[in-house]
């Protein structure tokens, strides 16, 4: 018998279906409906909490991923910094060694690499982070916001094990440890909120526009040049105008700012407002965009 002759049976009261149970209303049944909210949206800061155990596995598997099988495992969180602090303090160091305090140079070299590397790194990884995972974006719904921030959650790891590492230094070469390094942490927050926004709006070009995936490496070998991480901010060499311009860069104050702060020194309010506020755009610019276009990801992936 079909499905519309039982129903049929049993709204005459026909004995042969008096054992089927009834089939439950449209009222009981729970049903969820996904659509995009219209108009422009930064953060659905509700639907991101709901998701909050996914973004933790999403970053423990990059994690995971990133030392799967190695030899030296964490350890490559600081080689990179320290190898480059090495490179340029043997090479750079006589030309640009002059460091405000009597500074070692490794030292100051090594605590500006530490923010910039989670800056560098940061961005590098999450422009590439949709693209790398087509599989959970055509299959299943989550808010995809939560995959350039799950690409950054390492980098935040490495620099954690990084800054463990600036202050073994600190303590060999008899530096010691100021008040400004309570702002050490704020200033970092300030990295990590520069790095999610850039690299949350690279991910979502990234997957419009396949030529990002070549532009980024080599964007972010110049960016360095446009940051103190290895140098001092020398205002005499770009002139006012340069040094006005200069920290619309969000890396360039905060990279400066949290040297100052871990290594003593004083504080350059006027680069660590604009590149602070440079970061808090970028963030709101990248999040806009991203859940902007992110509906047509799966039909363009």
């Amino acid at each position: 018998m079909s499905l519309a002759a039982e129903l049929t049976a049993e709204k005459d009261g026909n004995p042969k279906t008096a054992g089927t149970p009834p089939l439950e209303s449209s009222d009981d049944l729970a049903v969820t409906v996904i659509e995009p909210r219209p108009g422009w949206h930064v953060v659905n800061l509700r639907e991101m909490w709901r998701y909050r155990e996914l973004l933790y596995f999403l970053t423990w598997r990059d994690v995971k991923v990133r030392y799967k099988q190695t030899v030296l495992g964490a350890a490559w969180a600081v080689l990179q910094p320290f190898a480059t602090m090495v490179v340029f303090s043997l090479f750079v160091g006589r030309v640009a060694g002059a460091t405000p305090g009597d500074l070692p140079y490794p030292l100051f070299v090594f605590a500006g690499l530490v923010p910039w590397f989670l800056f560098a790194n940061a961005i590098t990884a999450a422009s590439q982070s949709v693209v790398g995972n087509q599989g959970l974006v055509t299959k299943v719904y989550f808010p995809r916001l939560l995959i350039p921030l799950s690409a950054v959650g390492p980098y935040v790891l490495d620099f954690a094990i990084g800054y463990g590492l600036l202050l073994a230094m600190m303590a060999y070469y008899g530096v010691p440890p100021g008040w400004g390094m309570l702002a050490a942490p704020l200033v970092a927050l300030g990295v990590t909120i520069a790095a999610v926004g850039v690299g949350t709006l690279l991910a979502a070009l990234t997957v419009a526009y396949r030529d990002f995936r070549y532009v980024v490496p080599f964007m972010v070998q110049l960016w360095m040049f446009a940051t103190p991480p290895v140098y001092l901010p020398v205002a005499d060499v770009v002139g006012p105008t340069g040094a006005a311009v200069l920290p619309l860069n969000p890396a360039y104050g905060l990279v400066a700012n949290f040297r100052a702060a871990t290594l003593g020194g004083g504080f350059d309010g006027y680069s660590l407002a604009v590149s602070g506020a440079s970061a808090a755009t970028a963030l709101i610019v990248g999040c806009l965009y991203f859940r902007r276009v992110e509906r047509q990801f799966a039909d363009i992936i």
